[in-house]
């Protein structure tokens, strides 16, 4: 997977790097596995603004994504690897011994051509899920589910991955993209390999053209506003804003917000590195 670099013909031009797309098999998506994607603009349902700087964009579809991996003990082939414009990763289109179509995360290094499979039956290679008990100590893995049968939750976009430190009794300890230790029930399925398109970190759009495309509106600074509408406007002259903060008050750097009594505290081993 590797990046574009454009010649500078235009100021657009001279900053952008994309993605090369040269690991994508098809061009088209499956049919069976779309259906229609509604926008709100960031407006409710009387028509008001409630979220801000988003709007326009590029009409999308979405792509159904089997996030539980369910077919346990049927193989399925890997028919082709694709683009999704609701996510980061690329996908990958399965056929499966029964003649189903799926959609999942496509794992960095996954070719057209292989065979997967999930459940007991499972090895620990690329592309196959299987439940914790079974993954091989320090193996990378991504899409961990929270809950038995929840469907994965974790590490899902591009480039990123988990790994299995331990196992204690009901519970594995997994190492998380953020840094953050957490324990996992055993039984909760995870898939092997990391997210494929690990260069998306390294993307640059070149323009504000193609963030309007994405449907990301402008962004006002809030050292720009008023006193009136953000707690760092105002000011005579070009005044520094004053402490970083939400529109609402809440201090932006080092303030924890985490609920005190949230149930997932307890599994929480070790806390992502500031």
């Amino acid at each position: 997977m590797a990046l574009r670099k454009f010649k500078p013909t235009t100021p657009g031009q001279r900053y952008k790097m994309l993605n090369a797309f040269d690991e994508l098999t098809a061009s088209t998506p499956e049919k069976s596995l779309l259906v229609g994607k509604k926008r709100s603009g960031g407006r409710n349902s009387k028509g008001k603004m409630t979220m801000r700087y988003l709007g326009g964009g590029h009409k999308k579809r979405l792509r159904l994504i089997d996030f539980k991996r369910d077919k346990d003990g049927i193989p399925g082939t890997v028919k082709s690897i694709e683009y999704d414009p609701n996510r980061s990763a690329r996908i990958a289109l399965i056929v499966y011994a029964d003649g189903e179509k799926r959609y999942i995360i496509a794992p960095n290094g996954l070719e057209v051509g292989r065979t997967i499979m999930s459940g007991e039956k499972a090895t620990p290679d690329v592309g196959n899920t299987m439940f914790l008990s079974k993954v091989p100590l320090g193996t990378i893995v991504h899409n961990v589910e929270l809950q038995p049968g929840q469907g994965g939750k974790m590490a899902r976009s591009a480039g990123t991955y988990a790994q299995l430190m331990s196992r204690d009794g009901k519970y594995a300890i997994l190492k998380l993209p953020s840094g953050e230790s957490r324990m996992v029930l055993v039984t909760c399925k995870a898939t092997i390999g990391s997210t494929s398109n690990p260069d998306h970190m390294h993307v640059v759009s070149g323009k504000a053209g193609r963030n309007r495309w994405l449907g990301r509106r402008p962004r006002t600074r809030p050292v720009v506003m008023n006193p009136v509408d953000h707690p760092m406007g105002g000011g005579e002259g070009r005044a520094s804003g004053g402490h970083p903060r939400s529109r609402k008050g809440i201090p932006a750097k080092g303030y924890k917000t985490r609920n005190r009594n949230k149930a997932s505290n307890r599994l929480i081993v070790e806390r992502r590195k500031k």
